[in-house]
């Protein structure tokens, strides 16, 4: 197991070698911080912690300050641990890059729904309304609440209620592209979340150390793409001027035989 924490910046669309589409989601990783390494032997299980996001010192509380001291590295705005690596792997203060995946690994990514405040148990629950004819007194109630019997409501029925803002996680998501240069990971699909959120990438559990074969992706360089359209409006220019001296070449044979006649 092994995972990374990052920040969902937004949705876009990349092209492979073989001219196939790929919507695929940007995720900022600015390389973490291990801040703590929990042993069984002080712990009772075995896990990492890492900081990412570094924010001013004023912001930082007291324990996330020692924390981060101890690691050696600035107060961080996100803590997470990661369960199921082996600790001996890791040091304290070590960081974390966008190269601990590759493209084509399977992971899941874990991320928090966007919010959608309250909401009515038709669009929460996706329950029928009632006719909307002016004879008809229930429209988009929330139906009955159960029988005369128990004189109660059971537990889990479907009410109107706060919507949104819970722990999803997607798995089986493959990984584009890694950047490391720009500390950018492309994920193929949607993540849950809204734009700047945090989001933790982790190998996947279902298909661990899967990794699938992809096509290179087409490099788009704005300076060689200059280059090219220069060379191919220089060739147009050459052949039009080529044209053109023909067209008077024989324009003005057949003005002087004219003249002759």
């Amino acid at each position: 197991m092994k995972g990374i924490l990052g920040r969902k910046i937004g949705m876009t669309q990349v092209f492979n070698q073989d001219g196939k589409l790929i919507p695929v989601t940007v995720v900022e990783v600015t390389p973490n911080v291990v801040t703590q390494i929990k042993t069984k032997e002080n712990d009772g299980y075995e896990a990492i912690q890492l900081g990412f996001d570094t924010k001013r010192e004023k912001l930082a509380t007291k324990a996330s300050a020692g924390i981060t001291s101890k690691a050696n590295t600035t107060p961080k705005r996100f803590f997470k641990e990661i369960r199921g690596v082996n600790v001996n792997d890791y040091t304290l203060g070590q960081e974390i890059k966008a190269d601990i995946f590759e493209v084509g690994e399977v992971v899941d990514v874990t991320g928090t729904s966007k919010g959608k405040g309250f909401q009515g148990s038709i669009k929460k629950y996706n329950q029928h309304r009632g006719p909307m004819g002016h004879g008809s007194h229930y429209h988009r109630g929330p139906g009955s609440l159960g029988t005369m019997r128990p004189m109660r409501v059971f537990k889990g029925r479907g009410l109107p209620s706060h919507m949104g803002v819970l722990t999803v996680t997607i798995q089986n998501l493959e990984i584009v592209a890694v950047d490391v240069e720009n500390n950018v990971i492309l994920v193929k699909g949607n993540i849950p979340g809204p734009k700047k959120s945090l989001v933790v990438i982790k190998s996947a559990v279902k298909n661990p150390g899967k990794v699938n074969e992809r096509a290179e992706l087409v490099n788009w360089n704005k300076e060689e793409a200059t280059e090219e359209t220069t060379e191919v409006a220089e060739e147009v220019t050459e052949e039009v001027s080529t044209e053109t001296l023909e067209n008077n070449e024989e324009v003005s044979t057949e003005t002087d035989a004219e003249g002759q006649n």
